[in-house]
């Protein structure tokens, strides 16, 4: 693979220009992943066995019990929001992650039989994706904060961190705060995950014999990469609730 293909593998199929670039690719992967673990949860909700389950009911209740306790360890004040959100983006962002164990060479073969003149095939290598996940989560703390604390809420931006005589400085600390918070939660997956597929793509340079005992190698290490990434969001998507839920910001 030259330096041109590597060039290409990192191209997305779009559309449009400048501001209004659609990226195909991504948007069709995320809604696709997003079916799947649909379909997949309600299939499994309707073969539930009591007991002791096998297979993909038993992987589910297991990821269920575990963010469940995530929740229940990390804040006193129960909401039934915060639980049923954290297990979707940990799910969805597990599901987009894991794509990128594909071989890099796959999806340009299957987007050639199609026609197509690119397509990446893994969402979170996407900064547009990882950001729009973030600033969702980073929505919905501000829309629980609005529910918890009323109008009480916008005092912070007043009075935090310096008190209430340096307002206009409180005000853009506090703005500058909140905004890193969808920002560096966006951009550790982004950059986690972009790195990750370089990697691949940097492998296939390498002889046949190098590239497959160290894709292996890598494969193995990427496979924990994808699952802490995932963990990592999965955490502060709760931290960034939790704290919205506490009467004191």
């Amino acid at each position: 693979m030259a330096q041109g293909d590597i060039a290409q593998h990192l191209t997305n199929w779009h559309v449009g220009h400048g501001f209004w670039t659609f990226d195909l690719d991504t948007i069709f992967m995320g809604w696709a992943l997003a079916a799947v673990l649909v379909i997949t949860s309600m299939v499994v909700g309707r073969k539930l066995v009591s007991g002791a389950p096998t297979g993909m009911q038993a992987w589910l209740e297991g990821v269920v019990e575990f963010i469940d306790n995530l929740v229940t360890d990390s804040f006193p004040v129960r909401d039934p929001l915060i639980a049923p959100v954290a297990l979707t983006v940990f799910l969805w962002i597990l599901l987009m992650n894991s794509m990128d164990v594909i071989p890099a060479y796959l999806p340009g073969i299957v987007a050639h039989w199609f026609g197509l003149p690119e397509f990446r095939i893994t969402p979170t290598v996407n900064l547009n994706t990882t950001l729009g996940v973030a600033i969702a989560v980073f929505l919905l703390s501000l829309f629980t904060s609005l529910r918890v604390k009323g109008f009480a809420y916008f005092k912070t931006y007043l009075t935090h961190p310096f008190g209430p005589w340096l307002f206009p400085l409180n005000i853009v600390m506090t703005l500058i705060e909140e905004i890193t918070k969808p920002l560096s939660l966006g951009l550790r997956l982004f950059g986690n995950m972009f790195a990750g597929e370089l990697v691949f793509l940097l492998l296939v340079l390498l002889p046949w014999w190098g590239e497959t005992l160290l894709g292996v190698v890598w494969s193995g290490f990427e496979s924990l990469i994808i699952i802490l990434q995932a963990f990592i969001f999965t955490v502060l998507t709760v931290v960034y609730l939790g704290m919205a839920n506490m009467q004191e910001h």
